[in-house]
């Protein structure tokens, strides 16, 4: 046993011994023998070091697990998986997204790769009867009673992901992606970069627990810096964000060493300090201060469409928020439901496995307690989580959203392979990294093309989806319109698995729906607590 830890220890001393007496010879033994030396080298360092355990005992050989632990994710990726394994993103999912990036061919022959008779099999019914559609820039008109400035959004737009996470390149590729295609780019809670501001694409501006780009010194929220960036041209949107769904309830924190000039003066935060998000606001501390705060953040913005993003936790929590804007009169203009499966932020395992609620379930609480208080037609609904592909899109608008997001996906745009080192600053396509060396590589004009062309021939894909089920526009989207299989003879509509909320079923006084989470928790929410009242 002793010998096979130590054999390639032993063998690196051996060759250097040899390859330098064949060097007295022929010189051209040196360039092997400096190879042995090398790797000598890292034994003996192997052998004094009292940190790895494992280095101590493997000298040299050690070294081999860990080439094979830093390229695993890409071996595992194009090599072990299947096409459809989504881990996060599939092999199909990454392809099609390239594909349409790059204007390719993105046809299959041969038949799907789907196993149609799997459980959670789903798919949309088509009309005997399809229509045609001559404009498919499907326009979204957000702005509810109190605002002043409505925006129309496409139906499909770029998620949140902030400067500093992101290069500045890809932000310069995003935004002008953005801008050529007529749709728009959330800032993450990062705040506005001038990298966002260059080339003049739409933004929504999001506004996180750190108030960065809009804070005092001891990192409140100021109303005065607030104005001053919402009141840009290119800032169409206030985005406050309650929760993500990388990971509910958790703050985070960039490290003060990643914290640069650029960053500093962006986010309005100290130069090489650690920058804290905050896992709770400290401009409110009950449902109706939330309220009053989304009225505050639209008056200074000289009446933009203000609302909040939120991944779903405790359902209490979001009927305190409901109820809130019933007692206060005061609604957003918008929400934007994030889910669970979403995120390109990094976040502990747990928090990115089990925490918060998936975004379909998320989004048709929201859609179904807008409806039952008849708020649904003053509020539009946006939804992210692992949306791709068209077919994504019309599902989520099935199940209640009005217009889709997607950060993931417009990184494949990019260029992301999925290497999964966004958070190691070692991002190998210069996507999510602040080394200069590895962002300068991206090439701003061509993967702002790409970004663009991906959401163009998506949103073309599914405008002949919409057309196929003999609709004029995605809204017509219903749950009915879905169906899954839950067994391998059994298939059912998604407006039969899931429960819908009619028009006021929740201002009855004396009966609430026969759903489960209303009947036990709508009763137990509070417009001025988040707490849970029994």
């Amino acid at each position: 046993m002793f010998v096979i830890r130590y054999t390639l220890f032993a063998a690196a001393i051996v060759g250097s011994v040899l390859t330098l007496l064949l060097a007295l010879t022929s010189p051209w033994w040196l360039l092997l023998s400096s190879i042995f030396l090398a790797l000598t080298t890292v034994g003996i360092m192997d052998l004094r070091q009292t940190h790895s355990t494992l280095r101590r005992n493997y000298p040299v050989a050690a070294h081999i697990r860990f080439i094979f632990e830093e390229l695993r994710p890409m071996l595992r990726q194009y090599i072990v998986e299947a096409d459809d394994d989504e881990v996060p993103f599939s092999h199909e999912q990454r392809s099609l997204v390239y594909q349409r990036s790059k204007s390719e061919l993105e046809t299959r022959a041969f038949g799907t790769e789907q196993n149609v008779y799997g459980t959670r099999y789903e798919w949309i019914n088509h009309s005997i009867a399809p229509t045609k559609i001559i404009d498919d820039n499907f326009r979204i008109q957000i702005g509810g009673p109190d605002c002043k400035q409505p925006y129309s959004a496409s139906i499909f737009n770029i998620s949140a992901m902030s400067f500093g996470s992101l290069s500045p390149n890809a932000i310069r590729a995003l935004n002008k992606g953005a801008q050529l295609g007529g749709f728009y780019h959330d800032t993450g809670e990062g705040s506005i970069s001038t990298y966002h501001r260059e080339y003049g694409g739409d933004m929504v501006w999001e506004l996180g627990s750190g108030y960065f780009g809009a804070r005092n010194e001891d990192g409140s929220f100021s109303p005065e810096r607030f104005a001053e960036r919402a009141s840009l041209d290119q800032v169409k949107m206030i985005e406050l964000k309650l929760s993500q769904g990388a990971k509910p309830g958790h703050g985070g924190m960039l490290p003060g060493p990643k914290v640069n000039a650029e960053i500093a003066r962006t986010r309005g935060v100290p130069e090489g300090e650690d920058c804290i998000s905050p896992a709770f606001h400290s401009a409110f501390s009950t449902p109706e201060e939330l309220l009053h705060f989304i009225a505050q953040l639209r008056d200074l913005s000289d009446g933009k469409p203000t609302g909040f993003k939120l991944a779903i936790g405790h359902p209490w929590e979001w009927f305190a928020i409901a109820k809130a804007m019933l007692s206060t009169g005061i609604t957003p203009d918008f929400i934007v439901v994030d889910g669970a499966e979403g995120g390109t932020g990094a976040a502990p395992l747990e928090f990115a496995d089990h925490i918060g609620t998936p975004m379909r379930e998320g989004l048709m609480l929201v859609h179904n307690t807008l409806v039952g208080l008849n708020l649904r037609d003053k509020i539009k609904i946006g939804a992210a989580g692992k949306i791709i592909t068209a077919f994504d899109i019309a599902r989520t608008l099935a199940l209640g959203a009005d217009w889709c997001n997607s950060a993931r996906g417009f990184m494949f745009a990019l260029g992301c392979i999925q290497s999964q080192t966004c958070h190691t600053d070692r991002c190998p396509t210069g996507i999510a990294t602040q080394d200069t060396q590895r962002w300068q590589g991206l090439d701003v004009p061509d993967k702002a093309t790409r970004v663009y062309q991906f959401h163009a021939r998506t949103v073309a894909t599914l405008r002949e989806i919409i057309e196929a089920a003999g609709l004029q526009h995605p809204g017509q989207l219903g749950p009915e319109h879905i169906i899954r299989r839950v067994s391998p003879t059994l298939v059912r509509s998604l407006s039969t698995l899931h429960p819908y909320l009619e028009p006021g079923d929740l201002l009855k006084p004396d009966s609430l729906p026969e759903h489960i989470v209303f009947q036990r928790f709508w009763n137990a929410a509070r417009p001025d607590t988040f707490a849970f009242i029994p």
